[in-house]
């Protein structure tokens, strides 16, 4: 070969190196993410760059935000500033292509799946190994009924005969309570669910997969949307499943997302319906019947349907009775955080785990309902208030109610004129609590079930 096509081949060759580079440089994924994060409403638009974060708590680089730039802060008590991302969702944090960036993260993405939450949001620095058993909270939901579905189980199963007892003995996953003395009614442990009988395996494919137990991933259908784990709860997806926040990683017309990349513990009864009056399960089919007049089995609502219209229709079913604070309160503000969450300790059937009633707001015939004082600003009540973001309903020094089981319900509280008021933890409206205590109610005080106290307080619709 001439000496002047050899200089001709390697110029081009240098050129398109060269132009292989440049073209590298300018066409990098993180750099797409940010140019497409500029053009969306709204938002300032930043310097395309390496965005490069040094959690106070680790003190180590961390280069997330480089492509996930507009995401928002999980929460107040874990702003990025001082958690990062990696500590709750692994990965590798100095990666800047998605494979490797996101290899070995927790949970696939999900850090409170119950598969690592222990290992992720229950490490001693986080909640898990306190000595106030309150704050021991991966523990509690490992334990708590919507995790083990004991009482579900235990009901199927003594109904086709594959236990002799109605007692719990089985959990989708197996527990064990080892703490001294147990409360009354508390199991020590649960087994996890075999197929010791035809009736499980039916069971397990029917109800258990793709059900509404934590542990479960839930269907890919509007109304079902939802994550598993400790953010089943406490991160909120609309009907669709739609992302409507910033980050540009995330699609807004892919089902599947929450509505934004934050943490809440102002549950809406919306998230909790994705799990609960979506319809009934059948014993004789061993189904799950969804209710017929809500998407996707029933026509979907109209557009222009006002708030309360669709919390009527959406939430509640066409069959039952409801009373007032049924029908304007969200759930959690009824059923409370050792409720919902468990205590820590192991229950086979609602009744011993459930224990807020009637009374407990409104007293009785021959009492007002129980309270006890706000002594410390960091005890439990207050720092709920807080962490709800209604801090300056509560203070030290107030009176709010108190449960039979001890919990201090902060949201409800006596005035210094003796009423009672409470605020709805999600929407902060405030309500006056009428007490039984010299009413012309007619209750005996021993029966606190809804259907008795429908007889009289059932609110037309």
């Amino acid at each position: 070969m001439s000496k002047p096509w050899w200089i001709f081949i390697a110029g081009a060759t240098v050129l398109l190196a060269v132009g292989a580079i440049v073209w590298r440089e300018n066409h990098r994924p993180w750099q797409a993410w940010q140019e497409r994060y500029n053009l969306q409403p709204n938002v300032t638009p930043i310097a395309i760059g390496i965005k490069t974060l040094v959690p106070t708590r680790t003190g180590q680089p961390e280069l997330c935000l480089t492509c996930h730039v507009g995401i928002e802060d999980i929460s107040p008590s874990h702003p990025a500033t001082a958690v990062g991302c990696v500590i709750c969702h692994g990965g590798d944090p100095l990666a800047l292509d998605a494979g490797r960036a996101h290899g070995n993260m927790h949970g696939g993405g999900n850090p409170s799946d119950l598969s690592v939450a222990m290992a992720s949001c229950g490490t001693t620095d986080c909640h898990g190994g306190n000595a106030d058993p309150e704050q021991n909270h991966v523990t509690r939901v490992l334990h708590s009924m919507p995790a083990t579905y004991a009482g579900g189980i235990a009901n199927v199963r003594y109904t086709f005969g594959a236990q002799a007892s109605p007692a719990a003995q089985f959990a989708v996953h197996a527990v064990e309570d080892t703490s001294k003395p147990l409360p009354p009614r508390a199991l020590t442990s649960l087994a996890t669910l075999g197929t010791l009988h035809p009736i499980d395996a039916q069971l397990q494919q029917n109800c258990l997969t793709g059900g509404c137990h934590l542990w479960s991933p839930a269907k890919s259908e509007p109304y079902y949307y939802r994550s598993t784990g400790c953010a089943t709860c406490h991160y909120l997806f609309d009907d669709e499943g739609l992302y409507r926040g910033n980050d540009p990683t995330i699609p807004h017309d892919q089902p599947g997302h929450g509505i934004v990349h934050r943490l809440t513990t102002a549950i809406p009864f919306t998230q909790c319906n994705h799990c609960h009056n979506r319809g009934t399960y059948s014993l004789k089919q061993m189904a799950f019947l969804p209710r017929e007049d809500l998407p996707p089995a029933g026509p979907p609502l109209s557009a222009q349907m006002p708030a309360e219209g669709r919390r009527l229709v959406e939430y509640y079913q066409p069959v039952g009775d409801f009373t007032k604070c049924e029908i304007e309160l969200n759930c959690i503000d009824c059923h409370t955080a050792q409720e919902v969450m468990g205590d820590g300790h192991i229950y086979g059937a609602k009744p011993d785990a459930y224990y807020v009633q009637c009374q407990t707001c409104h007293g009785t015939l021959t009492s007002a309902p129980a309270v006890e004082t706000i002594r410390d600003a960091n005890e439990t009540a207050m720092r709920q208030a807080r962490i709800d973001g209604h801090a300056d309903f509560l203070s030290v020094g107030d009176q709010v109610v108190q449960t039979a089981r001890g919990e201090l319900l902060w949201s409800v509280k006596q005035t210094a004129l003796g009423q009672f008021v409470q605020i709805d933890k999600v929407t902060g409206t405030t309500y006056k609590v009428p007490l039984v205590l010299g009413s012309r109610c007619a209750q005996d005080g021993s029966d606190q079930s809804a259907k008795y106290c429908h007889q009289c307080h059932y609110v037309t619709r």
